[in-house]
């Protein structure tokens, strides 16, 4: 059985039951399962035994003699909220985590928090929530760009399951400015950032263990399908540690130092708000600072230096500052060519 398999049945089951609102029979639950998790076979024993450690570990899972047999559903207390007292402040609180998990829209992520959302809406009383209602008109959460993933609702199914089961995918990735390639991926995980969900995975094709795990934006990913073939995770890899060297997306595990010479206001900002946890501002005599930042792909840094104007400037790597530097000079070239027009 493959690692996770069951996991993964008994946590598909609860769905099902959570959206049946008549329940539903033993076979009805295995036809369920075998569609939507693309298995081959599965025994009704199989489920039955599933049901029962969900039993077993809290979950009310009750069961109904109807005209079409017995049928399974969830009780009352798996499918409400609980006497949790929540208070105006948490409420607020909660609301806003939800609104900066809008990146999530069209994912069954999603439907789960809007699935909660609408239950402790329900569950609060009216003096709270009113409460609630007009404190909740002075905070506003903006700033993340309006996307759906509701299209690639299928990709991201395919792609949960396989960091489950640890199953090599195939997917057409169709990159910006590149044509559409067939590749494989071996999937260690999911990463939100600015608004989009990155899948960090392992191109199965490459064998330098420094450059196998990347990041692909799920935008791109056209197709994926999870072979019957399995891949042995990394004992090395750890992604809370592999993202948290990174100023944006990009990672890898030997970082670069890169030095920029900042002005009096660009290093108020930069300290204001921080690029990466360990970047050091050292102030210099004559007002500037020199900022030092361990970047894995020093390219991440040049939208925001750039972004700084006149008050950066690169001073190594030298490779990096030859490249500043010519961005720099298109730049310029382009505003020139546009005056030159008219």
């Amino acid at each position: 059985m493959a690692r996770n398999e069951q996991l993964i049945r008994q946590h598909k089951l609860l769905q099902l039951l959570e959206f049946s609102r008549f329940g539903r029979t033993l076979e009805e639950l295995r036809g369920d399962l075998v569609a939507d998790l693309g298995l081959s076979n599965l025994h009704e024993r199989t489920v039955r035994r599933d049901i029962e450690a969900l039993q077993a570990a809290g979950f009310d899972i009750q069961t109904e003699t109807v005209q079409r047999g017995k049928v399974y559903k969830l009780g009352p207390n798996s499918t409400a909220v609980h006497e949790i007292g929540i208070s105006a402040t948490e409420l607020i609180a909660l609301a806003i985590g939800r609104e900066l998990l809008y990146p999530l829209l069209g994912t069954q992520y999603w439907q789960g928090i809007e699935t909660f959302w609408n239950k402790v809406q329900e569950s609060v009383p009216n003096g709270v929530f009113d409460h609630y209602a007009r404190y909740r008109k002075a905070i506003h959460v903006f700033g993340s760009p309006s996307k759906n993933y509701e299209e690639h609702a299928g990709i991201l199914k395919t792609i949960n399951r396989a960091i489950l089961e640890h199953r090599v995918v195939e997917i057409e990735y169709e990159p910006v400015g590149k044509p559409c390639a067939t590749r494989r991926i071996e999937p260690y995980g999911l990463a939100v950032y600015q608004s989009s969900i990155y899948v960090v995975a392992a191109a199965a094709e490459v064998t330098d263990a420094s450059e196998r795990l990347r990041h692909w934006k799920l935008d791109r990913f056209r197709h994926a399908k999870a072979l019957d073939e399995y891949f042995k995770p990394d004992p090395n890899v750890d992604l809370s540690k592999h993202l948290g060297k990174s100023i944006g997306i990009f990672s890898g595990d030997d970082p670069t130092v890169v030095k920029i010479r900042v002005g009096q206001h660009a290093a108020a900002w930069v300290r204001e708000d921080p690029w990466h946890p360990e970047q050091k501002i050292e102030s210099q005599e004559d007002g500037t600072a020199i900022l030092s930042v361990p970047t894995s792909h020093p390219r991440e840094l040049l939208p925001k230096v750039l972004s700084l104007g006149v008050d950066a400037e690169v001073l190594e790597p030298p490779s990096f500052r030859e490249a500043t530097a010519e961005a720099v000079q298109k730049m310029s070239a382009s505003y020139n060519a546009a005056c030159d027009v008219k």
